[in-house]
């Protein structure tokens, strides 16, 4: 009854601050405008079976989707054991689920051993490509020391995991080969009835391992749960909303400011009666809480995996943008935007904005909108369209253009192209022998 009620004590808080802090991300993603994406439920929700679901834009680096299958595969089946353990620790039961299961149950345990050991491999393999073979697209200016070691204690922790999940069937099955109190013979062991001659042969021995591996699994499983909000792994929740409410126009299709939209149409068409759309509080961004909560749940969602940077020609040849950082600077805004609210109120203004203060104007106009960040993200997150609304307040609230598009603007306004040549001019070209 102790070990219960300190079991029930230990998940009852682990579920309440959890909750806590995932609220407090929801409330900062909410902190964005407002964006419609109800629309197409039907196509949204097939994305989201292709993308988030079958991972298909994963495949375009195969080592890496076979790896991160296996470990997304592992994540999602061996919950099932999980559950089992949560029933067992609060019910006082033990291997609760083999009765009703019968020979599925061993079916199941056998699998979920063998998901163990390849999420092992995947680890493994995944902290050797960070840390003996050093790929490229996991370094950069963005990629300081917290999110190097973000990445390393993740796979670290999936890999005590997993160990002590192993070990303490390996105990249990020496245990039910001893018919030791409680410990009845159910379920597969083809992995860890390896490892069990190398535990010890005494029955108190075995059942204070196979009870410290148990506690040492889900406590540690719990701890990573609210480990996950700290974390870019926060992706596994956020991946399968995000790619849900992605955004269904082609790519390349800018959005129009309504309010801007009705000036035109008007100045063209002086019988247009434009829509109420009410003042913008501002053209474009300037910091998170002028972003759409769409951008801000994406900031959530990034899994800082460096595809994006890896193929944006800017990054490519040596110009100071990188997709990833967007993504990491708005969600680092993000948060302390959130802490601001949480220590000052709503009222609270630090000085600081997303534009200068996260991310320069040097990397904005070092973008060339090719979209291929967009192409490239495994959960559709879209860096571009953060860096067209932060241009669009740069030009629009500040007048502040690079030269060169000053005078292209200058040049279609004077001659209705953007080059320097009178429109009488433009086919002299044709005429030169």
């Amino acid at each position: 009854m102790i070990a219960q009620a300190i079991f029930i004590i230990i998940l009852g808080a682990a579920i309440y601050l959890f909750a806590k802090n995932a609220g407090k991300i929801r409330r900062n993603i909410l902190l964005g405008k407002d964006v419609d994406r109800s629309d197409e439920s039907a196509t949204r929700w097939k994305i989201m079976a292709k993308v988030a679901l079958g991972q298909t834009k994963m495949v375009k680096r195969p080592v890496a989707a076979i790896m991160h299958f296996v470990i997304y595969v592992g994540f999602v089946i061996i919950n099932l054991e999980v559950l089992e353990i949560m029933i067992d620790g609060i019910f006082g039961s033990h291997r609760i689920f083999s009765a009703p299961l019968g020979g599925l149950y061993n079916l199941l345990i056998g699998g979920f051993e063998v998901l163990a050991v390849l999420v092992l491999v995947a680890c493994i393999v995944f902290l050797s490509r960070r840390n003996i073979v050093h790929l490229k697209r996991f370094s950069g200016t963005e990629m300081t020391k917290w999110p190097k070691s973000d990445a390393n204690y993740i796979l670290c922790i999936e890999i005590l995991l997993m160990t002590a999940f192993l070990t303490m069937n390996a105990a249990d099955y020496k245990l039910q080969l001893l018919h030791f109190e409680h410990y009845i013979k159910a379920g597969s062991f083809p992995v860890s009835s390896l490892i069990a001659p190398i535990l010890p042969d005494s029955t108190a021995s075995l059942a204070m391992l196979e009870r410290g591996c148990w506690w040492f699994h889900i406590i540690g499983i719990l701890a990573f749960l609210n480990y996950l909000p700290y974390s870019k792994h926060f992706h596994i929740l956020l991946a399968f909303p995000n790619v849900y409410y992605s955004n269904l126009n082609p790519k390349g299709k800018f959005t129009n400011m309504a309010s801007v939209t009705n000036e035109v149409k008007a100045m063209l068409d002086p019988s247009f009666v434009p829509e109420n759309t009410g003042e913008p509080a501002r053209f474009g961004v300037k910091d998170v809480t002028d972003l759409t909560w769409k951008n801000l749940m994406e900031a959530y969602t990034c899994t800082e995996c460096g595809r994006c940077t890896s193929v944006c020609p800017a990054n490519i040849t040596g110009k100071l943008l990188s997709p990833r950082k967007i993504m990491m600077d708005t969600r680092d805004r993000l948060t302390e935007v959130g802490n601001n609210l949480d220590k000052h109120g709503k009222d609270h203004n630090d000085g600081k904005s997303l534009l200068d203060n996260y991310i320069t104007r040097e990397e904005l106009w070092a973008c060339t909108t090719c979209n291929a960040c967009a192409e490239a993200c495994p959960v559709n997150i879209n860096p571009l369209e953060i860096i067209v609304e932060m241009r669009r307040y740069v030009m629009m609230e500040e007048s502040q253009a690079p030269a060169s598009l000053n005078n292209m603007f200058s040049n279609v306004e004077n001659n209705g192209a953007p080059w320097k040549y009178s429109q009488a001019d433009r086919l002299n070209w044709a005429n030169n022998d």
